[in-house]
Formats: C-alpha cells, structure tokens, sequence
C-alpha cells in the first residue's frame, strides 16, 4: 500500500498516536487519512487524536496533545516530582487567563488559570509512567501553587508536600523565593519553611 507510506510512517515516529494537525503540516490530505484510519482501525481518542489498536493510551500525555498550552501543575505536578504517595484524580493543569477551557473541564480535569506572563514560569518537562515527556511547574513553582490554592488543596497533601520537599537534595530554596516573591506568597511561605527547616 504505497499510498500509505508516509502515513505508516509518521504514525511509527509519534510512537502510534497522530494528531490531524501533524497529518495536515507534512502534507497529508485530510481524506486520506480518515481512509486510513477507517482501513487500519485506529481509534480516534480524542478530537482530532487518533491512536493505534496496540498503544497503551497515556492519559497525561493524550491530556498535553489536546491542549499544548496545558501545563501540569498542583496535585499532578506533586505526583510527577515524587512530593506524594497519592496518584492524583483528577488531573490538575494551568492555563493562561483567557483560554477556554471548557473541553477540558467537561472531560473532568481540575482547570486554574493564571496570568499570560506568569503563565511559563518554572515550566519544565517530566516523564509520565508511560515514559512520554510533558510540560509541568517545577518543584518550586508548584510549592508556590499549592500555597496560593490552598483552601482548595487537602490539608494532608499540602503538608506531606512540605515536608517532601524540605527533605530533598535537590530543593533549590533561591529560586523558591524568587518564585514566592513574583506570587506574593513569600510571608506565608516563609512562616511554613521556619517550622520545616
């Protein structure tokens, strides 16, 4: 089936799951692809997502391809940096003011906003269980995060996260600051870090 081919392969490079945006840019029609997936009986998983029967479907990483802007973030992104013992459920993400996340709240994620240009701060990526990278705040962003969300995080998970946190090797207590300081958490954060450290 030369027809295919390009399409073979591109499903073999994004490790069995498309978007029919990735199809459109490398020149695909969108026709040909609906016959494809007809004929290889791909999934759809999400709008405009489709997946190979054989794939495992990572819902983290099905989460970032529906919204790229998405960044994990509280519950989650404690989950991906080992600052909990609980998976998180619902998954938490942050997106700029503006967006609408309705899709995504309908689809029952925990959605928090925050302003465009605070919007990028501390994002790194993480690997999922599955092993796929995805944007998430670093430790020190999503310290700051739990702290401004407080009333609507558990009180057991803020203060294992803490604790978690003031243990690691890795903390980097500066940028912390810097990060308290930007959110206007710092007197709140400071009062929890004199009994920690």
């Amino acid at each position: 089936m030369k027809r295919y081919e390009k399409l073979d392969k591109l499903i073999e490079e994004h490790e069995g799951i498309i978007k029919t945006a990735q199809i459109v840019a490398a020149g695909i029609s969108k026709a040909l692809l609906y016959d494809y997936v007809k004929e290889k009986r791909l999934s759809q998983v999400a709008h405009g997502i489709y997946a190979a029967a054989e794939v495992w479907i990572d819902s983290m990483f099905l989460i970032h391809l529906r919204s790229e802007q998405a960044i994990f973030s509280h519950e989650t992104a404690l989950f991906l940096h080992d600052l909990t013992d609980r998976e998180p459920s619902p998954y938490s993400i942050t997106v700029k003011t503006g967006y609408n996340p309705f899709r995504l709240k309908e689809d029952g994620l925990k959605v928090y906003t925050v302003k465009k240009e605070l919007h990028p701060v501390g994002c790194i990526t993480a690997a999922t269980s599955f092993g796929h990278q995805v944007p998430v705040y670093d430790m020190e962003r999503t310290i700051c995060d739990l702290i401004r969300s407080r009333r609507d995080i558990e009180i057991q998970t803020f203060q294992t996260a803490m604790k978690l946190y003031s243990r690691r090797q890795d903390k980097n207590l500066r940028t912390l600051m810097q990060y308290a300081s930007l959110f206007r958490v710092e007197k709140i954060l400071r009062q929890y870090l004199e009994v920690l450290l």
